[in-house]
């Protein structure tokens, strides 16, 4: 099974005999993002800091150790943020671990199909309350 290595940062990606296939992952995210309206493109307004991002590059494989693709993910630098002042709470609705076995269990004692599904931008669905000012990625105009 061969083994592939996951670039830690941009350039290395970049840099990498994959740039290409890193490239094209990086504009499946960005397509992502504005198509669902992720952000507004903005000047800094005055007395606002600017979010920082890392691009999260991740080779997805199959059960055979084959390559079945690049994924990318933009993630803005939130922990350079403080409670209290640039946020108040965070919340990440994800499924307790109890619920999912009592829904495997359900789906078994009934004879029931169970399908499993990702929600490929399911996180570029909720509402940020406050107003947070990420830096524009590299190589990425608007």
């Amino acid at each position: 099974m061969a083994e592939f290595s996951n670039p830690d940062f941009y350039a290395s990606a970049m840099a990498s005999n994959d740039a290409d296939k890193w490239k094209q992952a990086m504009d499946e995210e960005m397509n992502s993002l504005q198509e669902n309206e992720t952000w507004d493109l903005v000047e800094l307004p005055q007395g606002n800091k600017v979010i920082t991002y890392h691009w999260v590059l991740r080779i997805k494989t199959k059960s055979d150790g084959s390559i079945y693709r690049y994924k990318t993910r933009l993630a803005a630098k939130g922990y350079s943020q403080k409670q209290g002042i640039d946020y108040d709470e965070t919340f990440s609705p994800v499924a307790r671990f109890d619920t999912v076995r009592m829904i495997i269990s359900i789906s078994a004692s009934e004879n029931l199909k169970f399908f499993q599904f990702d929600v490929k931008t399911a996180f570029l669905y909720g509402e940020l309350q406050e107003e947070a000012f990420m830096k524009q990625p590299i190589d990425y105009d608007a």
